[in-house]
């Protein structure tokens, strides 16, 4: 009697992907578009999983921004690499802006790394892990921030000049994104139950020069307006010079995009405004945050500044305190000047010593914090809309068309007197007011 053998085949589980993000808004949006390719490649992807498998393939997005960034990203690389050495992950691969500037030191520096990427090598990287890069998935993404919103950039790169940025060597020049695959895009965030778009770039005030010949953001807010389910369209990262002041027009006209504009200035003299390469002195700066707050009454503004930069003197600084006071932005930023090979700034001499930087940036927080408490004060007894992004403890934590998420003031609403859902739209009354915080209830 003939007998057969016969023999079960089984299928070769695909790894697990685990994607670590480092850096910014733009960073984190890549990390979506590849876990959405990923996806769509019917792989098993997960985001910053507290648990590690030894089939795991960990992707590190890097930063390369500043030095504390860089370090940030190289001691995650390092940390991976080691669990790799241990056996408890089987591959690690690094991309994003730090591999892109510093792919060959990085090789010969961490050779236990399977693969390095810069910040355009996706279909390289898809392909390293077995996927293809799906044209059809244009717009799809797996989000890492909650559900009701999203970053969502418009453009990539950068063309100005600024003496002291190191993006250009890490992303490019400016390549805006086609106008209807960004609609498209939105109606899918839609679709999905994002409320608020925050439109990210380099530089949105550029968007369109490249491929319509001219500055188109407003057409581009207008369409994005008319996306059902949309909320909230909010404005990062819009570049002072050359500044259209038709988007402004725009913002008055739809009650979704909000009267709140990002707009990072970095100092205010004279001689460092033109030592940075700004292309704008400190009168058109004055200038321009005037006539934008007159066009769009009760806009909030942000800025970030830089202190320490190469020659900033005493005078230079005490300059910009006095105009930090006079001019009180709604929300500021400020950083220690890092000193980046291959910028322009790079010839001159860092003569800040770092204790001084860290001074003049703590002087420069403390007058935002007085401006920030006094702006809040006069919130006390005012109804806003709210965007209830999460549940902490005793309070529904939310935010006001004022507030970008993660880098500004939050509303705590009160959880014991009223229900929110997160991800709603809410009326607050605000009771009591902090530093960087307020503090309501839920009314009708």
């Amino acid at each position: 009697m003939n007998t057969k053998t016969i023999s079960k085949i089984i299928p070769v589980k695909k790894p697990r992907i685990n994607v670590i993000t480092l850096g910014c808004s733009k960073n984190t949006y890549d990390s979506e578009v590849l876990m959405g390719q990923l996806r769509g490649n019917s792989m098993d992807v997960v985001h910053e999983a507290n648990k590690i498998g030894k089939d795991d393939i960990v992707v590190i997005n890097t930063c390369g921004f500043i030095d504390n960034a860089k370090q940030e990203s190289i001691d995650t690389i390092l940390q991976y690499s080691k669990l790799k050495e241990q056996g408890k992950i089987s591959k690690v691969i690094v991309t994003g802006c730090l591999s892109e500037r510093y792919k060959p030191e990085l090789e010969a520096e961490i050779t236990n790394v399977d693969a390095f990427f810069g910040t355009n090598d996706l279909n390289n990287l898809l392909q390293s892990l077995g996927a293809n890069y799906k044209h059809e998935l244009i717009g799809e993404r797996l989000l890492t921030t909650p559900s009701h919103f999203a970053y969502f950039k418009i453009a990539e790169g950068c063309n100005r000049p600024c003496s002291f940025c190191a993006i250009p060597l890490m992303r490019g020049k400016h390549v805006s994104r086609d106008m209807q695959e960004l609609v498209n895009e939105a109606k899918i965030l839609a679709a999905n139950g994002a409320k608020e778009l925050i439109l990210i770039a380099q530089d949105l005030t550029y968007y369109g020069l490249d491929i319509y010949g001219k500055r188109n953001l407003d057409e581009l807010l207008r369409r994005l307006s008319d996306v059902p389910g949309i909320e909230w369209i909010r404005l990062q990262y819009a570049y002072p010079s050359g500044f259209p002041m038709e988007i402004l027009d725009a913002m008055n006209e739809r009650e979704n995009i909000c009267k709140y504009l990002d707009m990072p200035l970095q100092h205010i003299t004279d001689n460092m405004l033109k030592s940075m390469r700004r292309g704008i002195t400190k009168q058109k700066t004055i200038d321009i945050v005037n006539q934008i707050r007159d066009k769009v009454p009760g806009i909030a503004m942000r800025t970030t500044l830089i202190c320490g930069y190469p020659g900033e003197t005493q005078e230079d600084f005490e300059e910009m305190m006095d105009w930090v006071e006079e001019t009180r932005f709604d929300r500021l930023g400020c950083f220690t000047y890092s000193h980046e090979e291959k910028t322009h700034a790079h010839i001159l001499v860092d003569d800040v010593s770092d204790e001084v930087k860290q001074e003049r940036v703590d002087a420069i927080m403390e007058i935002q914090q007085g401006i920030s408490f006094d702006i809040n004060q006069e919130k006390i007894g005012n109804t806003y809309k709210v965007l209830v992004d999460r549940k902490e403890g005793e309070f529904f934590i939310g935010r006001t068309e004022y507030d970008s998420p993660e880098v500004d003031n939050e509303v705590l609403i009160d959880a014991t007197n009223g229900y929110a859902a997160v991800g709603s739209f809410v009326n607050v009354k605000i009771d009591r007011a902090e530093d960087f915080d307020l503090y309501g209830r839920i009314v009708k």
